[in-house]
This record gives structure tokens, sequence and C-alpha cells, in this order.
């Protein structure tokens, strides 16, 4: 008897072997494509979108990338997601991770090949994965009590992190940008009162720190232009409650005497408005929306600094900053939390005009500016300076810092060899494929930088059976170098991250056994 299909028509299922091929060819064309981009000397990627305006991006930043592609292949999302999660988690780290959990998958599949059953597999890259843990662990820096070394250590894991991105050229001159803005915020991790607003002109060492907030806005007509001791009422209102809105109310009037009456009336009803808002005792009105001519005009004869229409991150950030609250009612002057700032004045960066807020209530504001030759340079250089900022503001918090340049990855692996040989059974294999998968990342840094990776990666192994050694890739001069006196530092946080992202990522994809994609819904024909 024939057994009915228990799927619809066009739904297709894959199985065992098939199942797990599909789930490892994607993962590891996935990694295979954001290969290129790891290290000091990875190269950019071009994304062009197919939509209005076939915008195009410029990056390097794993996450951006994978971010970008449409992807069908259900075990590729899994790993365009930890990159995702990397990012919002510890803001760097984003390539690693997927070229980590593709590695592993490469070396788990040549296992299944010889008849390693996936769950072995997978108690052996656990076990892996705990001992490189505690590998770090053993070897991690903590300089939190001296503020110096601190200072130092922050410096020199945001060179890293900044090393590999499109502002390695003057990587100094951002470094200290990051440090000075992350040292600021007194360990929050909340990146708001950071603002970086991007302008195209200059060059990229033109870019600068300036404590306080800048707003993109012009200042008005008539206005002063500088202002001491500012009290700001932040608003989200409409200035334009003047007219009727009623929509399809029809006024009939005799005469035009009458038109001129209602003229008269709305434009009381605007200057009670203005008169209320006046009333706070304020000398400058920031508003979301529209301020039209007549109320600016009475702003103006007031001496209170209008600004419109500026935008809802710079009204939210302006509140955050200044100390006050954004109000959009008007009556009770008592209610309403006025935000406070020593000096407003406006600015020039290159060619435009700006309103720069300084002295403001929360000390730890502050705006980077950047400047740079076009749009794709800025949008890159803000991308690389957040992932720095990011990174940095989580050490802050977790002061654990490891030495970089492949040197955490051969410590690991040293660490997961030694587990191999000790343990029995078949997970030894496995354990000692993520071995092999850790050592791919110097291997993937020297390939993109053009060297010998067998003979540097055998260098680093012997190097690295020394008690205590420091020794890592040194990309610039192409051999192996004392990762310590380079000053090259990565944050504990960010590689933890990697390796447990990368283990899991892995881990659920090996557990797939079977793809069933469902059929697509049919269009009815109405007719």
């Amino acid at each position: 008897m024939a057994i009915e299909r228990l799927l619809k028509d066009e739904a297709t299922e894959e199985k065992g072997e098939r199942a797990r091929m599909a789930s490892f060819i994607g993962a590891m064309a996935i990694a295979d494509l954001v290969k290129t981009t790891l290290g000091p000397k990875g190269m950019d990627k071009i994304l062009q979108s197919t939509g209005r305006g076939r915008s195009v991006t410029v990056t390097n930043d794993g996450a951006t990338i994978l971010k970008s592609l449409h992807i069908d292949n259900p075990a590729a999302k899994v790993l365009v997601e930890i990159s995702k999660v990397q990012d919002d988690e510890v803001g760097d780290g984003t390539t690693s991770v997927v070229v980590l959990a593709g590695e592993l998958l490469r070396e788990a599949e040549k296992l299944i090949a010889t008849k390693i059953h996936p769950m072995t597999i997978i108690s052996g890259y656990r076990m892996a994965a705990e001992s490189a843990r505690n590998a770090l662990l053993q070897r991690v820096m903590d300089n939190k009590e001296d503020a110096e070394k601190f200072k130092s250590d922050l410096m020199k894991i945001a060179m890293t992190t900044l090393s590999s991105k499109i502002l390695s050229q003057d990587k100094e001159h951002f470094a200290k940008l990051a440090v000075d803005a992350v040292m600021r915020l007194k360990g929050s991790t909340n990146l708001e009162s950071i603002q970086i607003i991007k302008k195209p002109g200059g060059s990229l060492t033109d870019s600068f720190l300036d404590e306080g907030f800048i707003l993109d806005k012009k200042i008005g007509i008539g206005q002063p232009k500088r202002i001491e001791n500012a009290k700001i009422l932040v608003a989200n209102t409409a200035m334009d409650t003047d007219k009727v809105k009623i929509y399809g109310a029809r006024v009939r009037v005799d005469s035009m005497s009458r038109v001129a009456q209602i003229e008269g009336a709305e434009k009381d009803k605007m200057k009670e408005k203005v008169q209320k808002i006046i009333a706070h005792g304020i000398n400058c009105f920031v508003n979301r929306q529209l301020i039209y001519n007549f109320p600016e005009e009475l702003f103006a004869d007031a001496g209170i600094l209008a600004i419109e229409h500026a935008d809802f991150d710079g009204i939210e950030r302006l509140a955050l900053v200044t100390g006050g609250e954004i109000a959009s009612t008007f009556d009770n002057p008592e209610s309403v939390k006025l935000g406070h700032c020593k000096l407003i004045e406006e600015i020039m960066i290159g060619e435009d005009k700006l309103i720069h807020f300084s002295g403001v209530e929360m000390g730890q504001a502050c705006t980077i500016v950047l400047r740079g030759a076009s749009f794709h340079v800025l949008d890159e250089a803000e991308r690389s300076l957040h992932d720095a900022l990011c990174v940095l503001s989580q050490t802050v918090i977790d002061s654990r810092v490891l030495l970089g340049g492949g040197w955490p990855e051969m410590l690991m692996a040293k660490e997961v060899d030694e587990l191999a040989r000790k343990t029995p059974g078949k997970k030894s294999h496995a354990i000692e494929a993520f071995s092999r998968a850790l050592q791919a990342i110097p291997t993937i840094i020297a390939d993109n930088a053009g060297l010998d990776s067998a003979e540097l990666i055998s260098q680093l192994r012997a190097e690295h059976h020394k008690e205590g050694s420091t020794a890592g890739i040194d990309v610039i001069t192409g051999a192996v170098g004392d990762m310590g006196k380079l000053g090259i530092c990565e944050s504990f946080k960010v590689k933890q991250a990697v390796l447990l992202s990368a283990t899991e990522a892995a881990e659920m994809i090996l557990r797939v056994d079977e793809i069933i994609t469902c059929a697509p819904r049919k269009r009815e024909d109405r007719m």
C-alpha cells in the first residue's frame, strides 16, 4: 500500500548526510566570504544594493557585510545572527566569530566523514572550549588599580581594534579620541552621550573631539548668536496651531474684514502659546518640529534663541545631555524640567554652521566630529570608531586584557592539544580538531598579509611551548614578534564572546540532520 505524501507538493526535505552537507557548505561559504577581511591587512568589500539609488557601502566590518546579504541557506543564517549578536554585545570580533565557527564546522566535516557521531564531536568541542577559556583566564592582565597603566591598556586595545579598519593609518589619533570619549562616560556603557557628526571635507586627521554637544542646525535670523548661562526648553510641539485644522471645515464669511478677523484670532492664539513658552524664563527654545515665521519673530523680539526642526535623536540627546526633559505642553511651567548649559554659540566646521552647547550638565557628553574625503569614508570611519568605543566601554567594566596578534589562539590551541592527549576515546579527535580550528585564525591573519602562514604558524607553535611566551604574528615585519613589546592588546571579554558564540553556533549546526523547506503560499486567482 502506497503511503500518501506527508508534505505538500512543493515542500522539500533533505535528510541525514545531505542535510548535514548543505548546512556545512553554507556555513563554510559564509566564513570564506568574510575571511579575507580579518586582521590588520584584511581587505574591504563593496556592497551595492539593487534598490533605488543603488547605494554603495565600502566596509570590512564582518557584521555590516553579513547584515547586508540576503541568504537562503539556513545554517549560514545562524552565522549571520552570531555576528550580529557579537556586534551588539561587544562591538568587535564580528569577523573572527564567523571564521572560527566556519573552521570548527570544516573540522567537524572531516570527523563525520570518518564516522564519528556528531554528539561525540559536540561533547569534545564543549570540553575543548572550557579548557581554552581557562587557559585565557590564567594569562589575563588586569591593571584596574593603576590608572596610568589602565589608560595605556585602553589605548593599546583601541589601536589594535582600529588597526584592522580604515582608520589604521591614523590609529593613534583616533585611539586617543575614543579613549578620551569613553573615559568621560565614567564606567557607563551608554554610548548615547557620545555623538558622532560626519562632515565631508578635510582629511581623517582633521577629526576632533569636542566636549559638549553640537547640534547640526543654523541659528535663525535676528536672534542672539551667543548666549551665556543658557536655560533651555527642549520641546516637541507643533508651532502652527494657529491654523484652523478641521478637515473639510468650510467657513463662510460675508466680507473681507471677517477673514481678517479670523486671521487675527489665529495670530492671537499663537501669540498666547509663545507667551506661555516665554513665561518659563528661558533664553533658548529647541523644538523638534518647525517653528514658523511669526513665532520665530516673537522669540527674536524676546531675545530668545529658537532652534527649529532639531531631528529626533538630536533632541533626545540634547535633553539627556543638558539635564532637561522634552516638553509638549506649557500650561504649568513649574513642572517642566529645563536644561542648562554655560554657553551656546555658533561654530563653523568646514563649510557648515553648527550650534555648539558647552559646559553641559552631564559632564560625560562629548561630540566626535569626523572629517573625511567622501561619505563612504565617513560611514566606514564611523563604524570603525563605533566598534572601538563599544570595546572600550566594555573593557572599562571588565578590565581584563589579553595580548593580541594570534597569541590567544595559539595559547588556547596549546592547552586544548594537551587536553586531547589526556582524553581517552573518540572525543580526543574532536578536541584535537578544535585546536586546529583555533590555529586557523592566526593562519588566516598571516595569509591575508601575504606571508608564508605554514612557516609562521610552526614557528609560533614552537615559541608557545616555552613557558610564559608572548609571541604572536607581527604582520608589519612579517615575522614572529613579541606582542607585549609591540603593545598589541585585546579585551578578554571580546575573546571570550568569540570563543563561546562560535562553539555554540557550530554545535547548533552540527545537531541538524534534516532540513524541511515549507511550500510557498499560492496566490489565489481573484477574477
